[in-house]
């Protein structure tokens, strides 16, 4: 094709990447509905599509994963992928966004693995919809090949993400490997507390608080919390307030069951580091015991 139209596939490539541009910064600008009703209608269309990151957790719970699954394998030509995965959720005992996230990553990677499609899956972690890449951190947490060192350093990309959702569904990948391998993963995970990446610090202390929030607790952490100081230490000070909230989060969890481990360290903290990030954390470590 000469002439006139010659330049029209540049012309189309050219439009659609000014299209992504746009999307981009209109998502970059925008704060998000604060209620699934009031989410535009163009904007559910293209978080379902994957075009766009959510902005809050109200967004991020609206996206249909089902149909974001469907259009996820269509544009990268994988829709025979689509019907075995859907199986899988509807055989789900309860769906949640969290165990249809989990259903749908390891539903990838098992379809990936069986077509020998490792190609296909080195797409996900940078993908632009958060949700996908949440469904790369199941790939990682639920791959029996890995080590534990492998899990976690494979995991660590994902916990510096930029998105809040897949900061924090990739430490509930790799939970169950934690409690199961726990000596070792606080021995990996201390060296994480000196990370310059605040995110990447707090995930330290999230993947292994004793309780957390919609995961299975740690019981050896509830008995014996001392065993977390080797994580706890290094961040008694930190100057990242994500930080803070996560340390004094831990030691709160762990005051339910150990209280005078928690204010014996609160007390030596504030005697060692008399700073007012170390203050921060002992007054949220030490919120459940004083309400008593």
């Amino acid at each position: 094709m000469g002439g006139k139209y010659a330049l029209l596939p540049i012309l189309i490539h050219f439009q659609t990447f000014v299209k992504l541009i746009i999307n981009y910064m209109k998502n970059e600008q925008r704060k998000g509905a604060r209620s699934v009703k009031d989410i535009p209608k163009d904007i559910m269309e293209q978080l379902n599509k994957g075009e766009i990151e959510s902005t809050n957790l109200t967004e991020w719970l609206a996206v249909d994963q089902k149909l974001l699954l469907e259009n996820f394998l269509r544009q990268y030509n994988r829709k025979q992928y689509f019907e075995p995965i859907l199986k899988d959720i509807s055989s789900l005992k309860k769906q949640t966004v969290n165990t249809i996230n989990e259903a749908i990553g390891l539903g990838l990677f098992n379809e990936a693995l069986k077509n020998n499609d490792e190609e296909f899956l080195s797409v996900i972690p940078g993908h632009t919809s958060d949700l996908v890449r949440c469904w790369g951190t199941y790939m990682v947490g639920r791959n029996k090949a890995l080590s534990s060192k492998e899990k976690l350093n494979k995991i660590q990309p994902f916990a510096s993400d930029k998105h809040f959702g897949v900061r924090e569904i990739c430490w509930m990948a790799v939970r169950t490997e934690i409690i199961e391998n726990l000596e070792e993963a606080l021995f990996i995970l201390s060296g994480w507390t000196a990370h310059k990446d605040e995110y990447i610090r707090r995930f330290a202390s999230e993947s292994t608080r004793p309780r957390g929030v919609w995961c299975t607790h740690i019981a050896k952490l509830k008995e014996n919390p001392e065993l977390g100081l080797v994580i706890l230490e290094p961040m008694k000070s930190d100057m990242s307030k994500y930080v803070r909230d996560s340390v004094g989060n831990w030691l709160n969890d762990a005051s339910k069951s150990n209280p005078e481990f928690v204010l014996k360290t609160c007390e030596r903290w504030l005697q060692e580091s008399p700073a007012k990030e170390t203050e921060y954390i002992v007054k949220k470590a030490l919120r459940t015991i004083r309400k008593e």
